[in-house]
């Protein structure tokens, strides 16, 4: 089974907690075991396994990023000046999978699933939700 979902983002760069959303297609599938990915529709977006105790890890997360990937310096910023922008999400990656077990994410107490955005904001974003069963 298939699902988008759309979400807006509000900074140029931020992680957006996105776990609640993608439980509950989990949870409404029924589907007991088998595995969940989550796909980011966006060559400047990505997804990211994280820790979401507080805001900290995320914030270091885009500061490591920003100083390891600065902006302004890339060839292709001379057609759309987002090169930073493409480089973070290729490093990141588009997407994520995570094992349901029982009928739940397998994730850990401290785990949950981040869309990055790194082209922001933008009104729309879409993710792709695949669910397969085993």
């Amino acid at each position: 089974m298939q699902q988008i979902i759309q979400i807006p983002t509000t900074r140029h760069n931020g992680l957006y907690d996105i776990t609640n959303m993608v439980e509950a297609i989990v949870t409404n599938s029924k589907i007991q075991t088998g595995l969940v990915n989550i796909y980011a529709q966006g060559a400047t977006a990505a997804i990211m396994i994280q820790e979401n105790w507080d805001d900290s890890v995320q914030h270091d997360v885009i500061t490591l990023l920003n100083k390891l990937i600065p902006s302004g310096v890339w060839e292709h910023d001379a057609q759309d000046n987002n090169g930073d922008s493409h480089l973070k999400a290729g490093i990141v990656g588009p997407s994520e999978t995570v094992p349901i077990i029982n009928g739940k994410m397998g994730l850990s107490t401290w785990q949950n699933i981040f869309f990055c955005e790194f082209d922001g904001p933008r009104n729309k974003r879409n993710i792709l939700i695949t669910i397969i069963k085993n």
